[in-house]
């Protein structure tokens, strides 16, 4: 502990269970994530603090590796501000890790990739019944790694968000999309400098969908080059997500090694 308070600007990262969150953004009435952790800082600091997440995760879904960013009057450091949150928090919210950062950083604004993994059993299961969706694939990876392709590179990804959302920019840089498997456990692994609401899970039950009907890349093709959210299927279940982990400028993918706690 420090002698005596002084501001800086924390970098923390994340884990969440989002089964019981009406997602991250702070909300009047909902329970979300930030809110919790907004409220712990509070009781924490004696003061409200803002906290920016770098990615605004759907309801439903979880996280293994958020990154967010807050600037406080604090006299802990940032090992001792983690414990102090910690102590704080709900169990189906954790603080990984928390470090000094530059003044101006910003969680959101700063990130340069994002990385999201789906998760699919293939019936369904007590223990992952909230984590996973459960739905048997009538194909093998090839054919889903085949018609995933034309995903890569930039698009404008408007087929496959959500109607209303509040997005401008709808062009999004893949730059990893890749199907694995791990018992009965199928991993949808997808990383992209940006995300569209919905973006992902659309993308899922697109991708089974087109695979299965003996359409493939042809249809994924197509919804990309059509714009109209009426050729991509509906999006898979918000229970099925986790955002993994986050890239900034000089500090690579955060929080670190992080790949390997979800499926």
């Amino acid at each position: 502990m420090v002698s005596e308070a002084r501001t800086l600007t924390v970098r923390l990262g994340i884990e969440f269970n989002g089964t019981s969150f009406h997602g991250w953004q702070i909300q009047p009435r909902d329970r979300t994530v930030q809110g919790e952790i907004e409220e712990a800082l509070r009781r924490v600091t004696g003061a409200r603090v803002r906290i920016a997440g770098a990615g605004r995760t759907d309801s439903g879904c979880h996280a293994a590796g958020q990154v967010a960013s807050a600037t406080l009057s604090t006299r802990l450091t940032p090992e001792r501000l983690k414990a102090a949150l910690n102590a704080h928090l709900p169990r189906d919210v954790r603080i990984l890790e928390a470090a000094e950062a530059a003044p101006r950083f910003h969680a959101r604004f700063q990130a340069m990739r994002r990385a999201y993994r789906y998760l699919i059993v293939s019936r369904p299961t007590a223990l992952l019944e909230e984590r996973a969706w459960a739905r048997a694939i009538r194909v093998d990876l090839d054919a889903l790694r085949r018609a995933t392709r034309p995903l890569l590179g930039g698009h404008d990804f408007t087929s496959f968000s959500k109607q209303g959302g509040d997005e401008v920019e709808m062009e999004c840089v893949v730059t990893r999309a890749e199907w694995s498997r791990r018992g009965v456990v199928t991993r949808f692994d997808i990383e992209a400098d940006r995300f569209l609401y919905t973006m992902v899970r659309r993308i899922v039950s697109t991708v089974i969908r087109a695979a299965e009907e003996g359409e493939g890349s042809k249809r994924i093709r197509v919804a990309l080059e059509s714009r109209d959210r009426r050729d991509a299927a509906p999006p898979a279940p918000a229970h099925g997500l986790y955002l993994m982990r986050v890239r900034y400028p000089g500090l690579g993918w955060l929080p670190k090694e992080r790949l390997d706690v979800v499926g």
